[in-house]
């Protein structure tokens, strides 16, 4: 069974994440900050991590570097998930190691996509 660790600060956040991964499949994690995700990386490495940008204690974009620095640029895949909008900051996501970028707020066929494309689920077309 793959496993997702949700990164975000927000509880609301990581309950709808948590309702739609379980709902595929995926056992879950929580994680409230970029320095409880590297420690929870650390203890068992997940699948994915679900990652939100602007969190307080280490950000996300921070959490990318490092974790990419310790664990190297294949895991654990990482989607940043975010409502930064703006593209400079989506190529900086993705050239930080990032393997996918969401927008907030996203919905169950949104993620289903972006897990499609990382390989995570099965091609419901085929």
């Amino acid at each position: 069974m793959p496993e997702c660790l949700v990164v975000d600060d927000s509880r609301t956040v990581r309950r709808a994440a948590r309702r739609m991964l379980e709902a595929r499949g995926f056992s879950v994690r929580e994680a409230e900050d970029g320095q409880q995700a590297l420690d929870a990386c650390r203890a068992a490495m997940p699948t994915l991590v679900l990652l939100d940008w602007n969190m307080p204690v280490m950000d996300g974009i921070t959490f990318l570097h490092r974790a990419r620095a310790e664990f190297g640029p294949d895991e654990p895949r990482i989607m940043l998930c975010t409502t930064e909008s703006d593209f400079s900051r989506i190529v900086a996501a993705l050239e930080g190691g990032a393997q996918e970028y969401i927008m907030k707020p996203f919905d169950d066929a949104i993620l289903a996509g972006k897990l499609e494309v990382l390989g995570l689920l099965p091609d419901e077309a085929a």
